[in-house]
């Protein structure tokens, strides 16, 4: 994920496990945070990657693409 833009360490989690298939609600009761905490990492994710709303297609289909294609998974 070198060609990432500098991520948090709890952003690279979450992200990790969007990538997993994890709704926000299953990211905050794997990661003990509350909903508006998963929100906030979520949006800095997006933010970081380019993301803002209004993208055309899915932010978080974008956003896990985008991490899959970093991380050496095909």
């Amino acid at each position: 994920m070198d060609d990432l833009p500098p991520l948090r360490p709890r952003e690279r989690e979450v992200l990790a496990l969007m990538a997993q298939g994890c709704s926000n609600a299953e990211v905050a009761a794997r990661l003990h945070l509350s909903a508006a905490a998963v929100e906030k990492h979520v949006s800095g994710v997006f933010t970081k990657l380019g993301l803002p709303p209004g993208t055309s297609g899915n932010r978080r289909v974008l956003a896990v693409l985008r991490y899959l294609g970093h991380s050496g998974h095909p």
